[in-house]
């Protein structure tokens, strides 16, 4: 059994969640008895508070989020904790916007939780915005609709555009922006501010904890998980994560649809979960 306190962060999508984008019972439950032992779990995610805030409280978490891969980084449930929130710059998304056209499908800007899709696309607002409820979002050019400095934008492009636009973002925009690829079925292109990743949210909660390094188990599977997992003293990668993640990680785990969180908590912090 590794002793003392431990900050354990987890990834949504690909590491926490199933393929059908649940929680598995058997993972629930080795989380509970972590936090029962005093562990704290915290979600470190690219998702938005909207989006996440659902997995948050089916753990009963009351602990910060870090959403947005770092740009927000909040707490939900204590409004007096010192939130930190980085957007991008209104000019130069709206130039990253003006670059996009040529490649992109569609494309959607999110300034926290207040949400401006460029056009309408049912089935991208079904897969993206179904957790709203009752928030209302924008469909219209970009260009006109947003007019304040957005936390993030995602940018959908044409599958074949994918490496030409990543490019000319290396080339033009490097200075100003951080960006990273989701994997299949939607080949997404998520942009945040320059120098936003999960590793400073996970710090800034860490120092909040008093939690040292060695003590941080992190979670992932994907490009915008590498600096967490490097960050993390106990960096792990699922087995269903991409192979530069593996690399960097201490630990690789079983896959997200095989519980590899609950195995491999269950497994370093000598957790028994009672029959």
């Amino acid at each position: 059994m590794k002793n003392g306190k431990h900050l354990i962060a987890l990834d949504l999508d690909g590491t926490l969640l199933t393929g059908e984008k649940t929680i598995s019972s058997y993972t629930k439950e080795i989380i509970f008895t972590a936090k029962e032992r005093g562990h704290i779990v915290v979600i470190a995610t690219g998702r938005p508070h909207r989006s996440s805030i659902h997995y948050y409280n089916e753990l009963y978490l009351n602990t910060p989020m870090v959403n947005f891969n770092g740009a927000l980084v909040h707490h939900p449930k204590n409004k007096a904790w010192e939130s930190s929130h980085n957007p991008l710059d209104h000019r130069t998304a709206l130039r990253i916007v003006d670059a996009c056209y040529d490649f992109a499908r569609n494309m959607m800007a999110e300034v926290q939780d207040n949400v401006f899709l460029d056009q309408h696309d049912q089935k991208f607002i079904d897969t993206f915005l179904q957790h709203t409820d009752q928030l209302p979002f924008t469909v219209g050019r970009l260009h006109k609709q947003l007019r304040e400095d957005p936390t993030s934008l995602l940018i959908y492009p044409h599958e074949e555009y994918i490496d030409e636009l990543r490019e000319h973002l290396d080339e033009v925009h490097a200075d100003w922006i951080e960006h990273r690829k989701w994997g299949s079925p939607w080949h997404m292109i998520e942009i945040v501010k320059k120098g936003m990743n999960k590793a400073v949210g996970l710090d800034k909660i860490a120092q909040y904890y008093h939690i040292p390094k060695e003590r941080i188990i992190a979670f992932g599977d994907e490009d915008n998980d590498l600096e967490m997992i490097e960050y993390a003293g106990v960096g792990v990668a699922m087995d269903n994560g991409i192979d530069e993640l593996k690399s960097v990680a201490n630990y690789v785990t079983d896959t997200n649809d095989a519980d590899g969180i609950g195995k491999f908590i269950e497994d370093y912090l000598n957790i028994g979960v009672k029959p």
